[in-house]
C-alpha cells in the first residue's frame, strides 16, 4: 500500500464521520463482519452514502429493511450492488469466500414467511456461508418436513423461521443436535398478536438447543449462525 494510501484509510479509523452517521470501519476487525445498515427509516441520500463508504473499503455491503427506492439511490453510487427483493435488502459482493465450517440450513413453516427467511438467508450468504432452503414444511404437514430429514442432520445451524403458534422450531431441535435459532414471524390472524404468540411459544420450547431472535429479525438469525458457523 502507498504512504498516502495508508494515511487516508487510517484517517477514517476506528469511523468515519458523515455528518448524519458514523460509519464503524473498525467492526470487521473486531466480530468479522461490517457493518449493516438498517435502511428503514432513512432517507435515500443517507442510504446510499453510507452504502458507498463502506463499499470502498473492499468488502462485502448488506443494507437491510431497505426500499425499492433506495436500491436505485444506491445503485448510482454504486454500479455493482443488487436488489433482493423479498428479503428487501440491498447487497454487494466483493469477497466470495466461504469462512463457515459447514451448511445453514435456513426453513420457514409457510410461504408466508418466506420473506424473513430470505432475510436471513442474504445475511448467512453475505458473511461467507453455504446456505440451504427448506421452505414451506410447517407442521400442519410434517411429512414435508420429514422428507428433509437428511438435509436437516446435516445442517450445522438450522434457522427455522414462523408464525401462527410458532411450534416448528422445537419440532426441528427434537430432530437434530446442533444449534437452531427460531425466528417468530409477524404471520397468523389476531390472536397471533403480530408474532407476540410465536415468540412466547418458542422462548417456552421444551427442545433444549432452541434459541430465540426477535420477532421478524431473520438478519440476526443469520448473522448469529454465521458467527456459531465459524467456530
Amino acid at each position: 500500500m502507498l504512504p498516502d494510501a495508508g494515511v487516508e484509510q487510517l484517517r477514517h479509523l476506528p469511523f468515519e464521520d458523515l455528518g448524519f452517521a458514523k460509519v464503524d470501519h473498525h467492526r470487521t476487525l473486531r466480530v468479522g463482519m461490517p457493518e449493516v445498515i438498517f435502511a428503514q427509516g432513512k432517507t435515500m441520500a443517507q442510504v446510499a452514502g453510507i452504502f458507498s463508504r463502506l463499499a470502498k473499503q473492499g468488502n462485502n455491503v448488506l443494507a437491510t429493511r431497505a426500499a425499492a427506492d433506495q436500491f436505485r439511490a444506491v445503485k448510482n453510487k454504486v454500479r455493482r450492488a443488487q436488489y433482493r427483493r423479498e428479503a428487501r435488502a440491498i447487497v454487494l459482493n466483493q469477497d466470495s469466500t466461504i469462512y463457515g465450517k459447514g451448511r445453514i440450513a435456513v426453513v420457514s413453516a409457510g410461504t408466508s414467511d418466506i420473506p424473513v427467511a430470505e432475510e436471513a438467508v442474504v445475511t448467512a450468504e453475505l458473511m461467507g456461508n453455504e446456505v440451504e432452503r427448506l421452505y414451506d414444511v410447517g407442521v400442519a404437514g410434517i411429512h414435508r418436513l420429514l422428507a428433509n430429514r437428511k438435509s436437516l442432520t446435516q445442517a450445522r445451524v438450522i434457522i427455522v423461521c414462523a408464525g401462527m403458534e410458532g411450534a416448528l422450531p422445537s419440532v426441528v431441535g427434537g430432530l437434530v443436535g446442533v444449534p437452531v435459532i427460531a425466528v417468530p414471524t409477524s404471520v397468523g390472524y389476531g390472536a397471533a398478536f403480530d408474532g407476540l404468540a410465536a415468540l412466547l411459544g418458542m422462548m417456552n420450547s421444551c427442545a433444549s438447543n432452541v434459541s430465540v431472535v426477535n420477532i421478524d429479525n431473520g438478519f440476526g438469525a443469520g448473522y448469529v449462525a454465521s458467527l456459531i458457523n465459524r467456530l
